[in-house]
């Protein structure tokens, strides 16, 4: 079962640098974001100009019907208003279209931009050190491929766009103000200042807020994804109720802080409206004032009013924005913060071509998952080609993380560690990782076909070379007898298999690689002794002349093996065949012996 870590908080430490780094990503669509700004502009514009030409209209309206309330003659001039009216149509379509375009634009950056951030994430998880994840959870980096990842691309999508709307809007509205009037310009500006600090005040308030929801949200995933993938375990232990608690916990948090953050959001609105309308009482008092003056006209009051709204709502927006940028950058960080993770180091010379032998050689090995807590001490052991080498000893002595070490799963504290005379650092990776073929305890299959699984690592290979691999591996005839074969699905989990029936498909896999080197990791744990029998025998058949590492508690099933290195420890404490081990009657013997009474 995955462990149970907290997931440390998601905290824009650096906004400056995310903001810059996330422009990066942005910079290669630069033209595409230059004609978004291009058609937001002109939409912002042309729906600007709606309200100064239907306030035209209302003003001939209203003249005409003081005319005839003053029987002086009814004076309607339909034919101004029809062409204003056609006009009117045809900026709002014009605004409308752009507005389209702009969106249709922006969705397909957003979306390009988040392809590659799932893409570099997606590799970035191949290349990070493995003690990278047993320090956090699965559920931690799922949160920042999905939950990150998303807010992200929906900022970009829509706040980005609602952004340069809102500034166009404001500069806009702005000018057409003062073409109408200064002195109620100034009058409306009054309240800016007011719902500045409201927005100011609700911004710190609501940013921690976030924070906490984001931390929640992760630390949910995580415990959820734990909770399925052991959901086993945790009946097996009776541990339901606990589950729920810590999960209650947790969605409590989560329930807490979202709520904070919604409602800090939410009550901005009403607040900007409360402030908004005091701006409209002072502009109908001003704005009747001057239109009794003859200095503004009746249609120009109109337009003022609804510029005034126009000019509010994009600040009451670019608050709502602010508070999603915060989210965001936060969720953008922890992105940038996977992908800035230090990588395995791969800066090897590509080894020249050989022939390949098999002669391994551990020399004075120290290592310790922490630095300062060695587990492996002082290790050396030299193996001949074709030699079958088995890796004996009590639980956290060290056996897996030996072969761990020689596929450079993790670097050793000092030492060398010699594949025919060359030492594995010298390999590329990949190229070092090619030579082993390994079957572990822990079974790992995908949500694939039999076929594909059993290929996994081998595409290339053909169904009659994989049939034939599954028949070495004892599993040929128990895939024909499902219902669809060797292209039955398995799930997710792969449980609907046995897990003896999971490690035959791991053998199989291993088979048909045909290793130069191979690891075996208490390759038969979980299969019946009968055809653990037959399994040994493919597995002798295919270890012959190959150099082979085998890590067994069953000792019954290495009596054969041509040298057996006990570990105690992290140290080599004895070492030989089966028959000079019990000889010695020693630890082996001990261990051996045990097993038999």
């Amino acid at each position: 079962m995955p462990r149970m870590n907290v997931i440390t908080a998601s905290k824009a430490k650096d906004s400056k640098n995310t903001i810059r780094t996330l422009g990066t990503y942005l910079f290669p669509y630069k033209i595409q974001i230059m004609a978004v700004l291009i058609f937001a502009a002109i939409s912002t514009v042309f729906s600007i100009l709606g309200p100064k030409l239907l306030g035209k209209i209302i003003t001939k309206l209203a003249d005409g019907l003081v005319a005839y309330y003053l029987q002086t003659g009814l004076y309607m001039d339909f034919d101004y208003m029809g062409k204003m009216t056609m006009l009117l149509i045809l900026l709002y379509f014009i605004s409308t279209f752009c507005s389209y375009i702009q969106n249709f634009i922006m969705t397909r950056v957003s979306m390009e931009v988040t392809f590659k951030l799932r893409k570099e994430i997606s590799q970035k998880m191949q290349k990070i050190p493995l003690n990278y994840y047993d320090t956090r959870t699965y559920g931690e980096v799922l949160s920042r491929i999905t939950n990150d990842v998303d807010l992200v691309s929906q900022t970009l999508n829509q706040s980005l766009t609602q952004l340069i709307t809102s500034i166009t809007t404001i500069i806009g509205v702005f000018c057409m103000m003062l073409s109408i009037s200064v002195l109620m310009t100034v009058t409306a500006l009054i309240v800016i200042p007011i719902s500045l600090v409201i927005v100011n005040i609700i911004i710190k308030n609501s940013q921690g807020f976030f924070k906490a929801q984001q931390k929640s949200l992760g630390s949910l995933n995580g415990h959820v994804e734990e909770m399925y993938s052991g959901h086993n375990v945790i009946q097996a232990f009776n541990r339901q109720a606990e589950s729920v608690m810590q999960f209650e916990n947790i969605n409590n948090d989560l329930c807490e802080s979202a709520w904070k953050s919604q409602f800090v959001t939410s009550i901005m609105q009403p607040i900007m409206n409360f402030v908004g309308n005091l701006g409209y009482v002072l502009i109908c008092i001003l704005g009747g004032y001057l239109a009794v003056k003859k200095v503004v006209e009746i249609g120009d009051i109109q337009s003022f009013i609804q510029y005034m709204r126009n000019f509010t709502m994009p600040i009451t927006q670019l608050a709502s924005i602010s508070n999603t940028l915060q989210q965001t950058i936060a969720a953008a960080e922890r992105v940038f913060e996977f992908l800035d993770e230090e990588e395995e180091a791969d800066d090897a010379d590509q080894i020249p071509e050989y022939e390949f032998h098999g002669n391994v050689e551990f020399k004075n090995i120290f290592f310790g998952y922490n630095p300062e807590k060695l587990i492996i001490h002082d290790f050396s052991a030299k193996i001949k080609q074709g030699q079958k080498i088995a890796i004996v000893g009590p639980t956290g002595a060290g056996k897996t993380t030996l072969v761990k070490l020689l596929m450079r799963f993790y670097d050793i504290n000092s030492g060398e560690i010699l594949i025919d005379g060359h030492n594995i650092y010298n390999f590329k990776r990949n190229d070092l990782r090619a030579l082993f073929g390994m079957v572990l305890q822990e079974t790992w299959l995908y949500n694939a076909s039999i076929l594909d699984n059993i290929r996994y690592g081998t595409f290339d290979a053909t169904k009659e070379e994989v049939i034939a691999a599954a028949k070495a591996a004892h599993c040929d005839e128990f895939i024909r007898t499902l219902p669809d074969g060797y292209d039955t699905i398995l799930n997710e989990e792969a449980s609907n298999i046995s897990q003896g029936q999971k490690q035959l498909f791991t053998i199989a896999r291993v088979i048909l690689a045909n290793p130069k080197i191979l690891i075996l990791d208490e390759a038969t744990s979980s299969i019946d002794t009968q055809t653990e029998i037959l399994i040994q025998k493919a597995m002798d058949s295919l270890m012959t002349g190959r150099t082979s590492f085998v890590i067994a508690h069953r000792l019954s099933t290495i009596k054969n093996s041509d040298l057996i290195l006990v570990l105690k420890d992290g140290d080599i404490i004895e070492q030989g065949n089966h028959d000079e081990l019990l000889a010695l009657n020693g630890f082996y013997a001990g261990l051996y012996n045990s097993q038999f009474e």
